[in-house]
């Protein structure tokens, strides 16, 4: 059964980002120790979510190809954004209830990959939708910056079913996430 998931990289301390919003910090660590997780991720995955500021965030980096392919991604947004050159962008204001549905039923058996900014991940996990937290500790503390994941109200209970030594002293995390679906 396909599921949605939450794939990041977070400071020891539980940022995502530093406290000016960037992640530089995460270029210390390379990506070559990451590459073929990631990789065997990637190629679960049908479809992708993320918010405006996690789009925009990626058209900032001016890279040379639309790091996605042609793989189906909903934008949460509310305001007009540029579309990316080679992307399968679809923009939306609907409840994550929905964009969910669309982005399971499009993922045709893949997983669906919420990525980026703790927000949309934390409405997904909000409303039942979250089903996997797939989170790599990296060995550094920020001090403060982007949540990993700001739930409000009740916690979110996981049960961890894996774990990922890499070389340089990061650990990869695996939970399921027992109030999903």
């Amino acid at each position: 059964m396909a599921k949605t998931q939450y794939y990041v990289a977070s400071s020891l301390d539980g940022f995502i980002a530093d406290s000016e919003n960037k992640m530089d910090w995460l270029e210390q660590f390379g990506f070559e120790a990451y590459e073929a997780n990631y990789n065997a991720f990637v190629s679960e995955v049908g479809a992708l979510v993320m918010g405006s500021a996690t789009y925009q965030f990626i058209l900032d980096e001016e890279l040379q190809a639309w790091p996605y392919g042609d793989m189906p991604i909903w934008v949460l947004t509310s305001r007009e954004l540029p579309m990316a050159a080679g992307a399968n962008i679809l923009f939306t204001s609907e409840s994550v209830e929905v964009v969910g549905a669309r982005a399971l039923a499009a993922a045709e058996g893949k997983n669906v990959w919420i990525v980026g900014g703790g927000n949309v991940v934390a409405q997904f996990a909000s409303n039942g939708l979250l089903d996997e937290v797939l989170v790599t500790l990296m060995p550094i503390v920020l001090g403060s910056g982007t949540p990993l994941l700001p739930i409000g109200g009740d916690p979110l209970r996981l049960t961890h079913f894996d774990t990922t030594q890499f070389d340089g002293g990061a650990v990869g995390l695996s939970y399921r996430v027992e109030s999903a679906r």
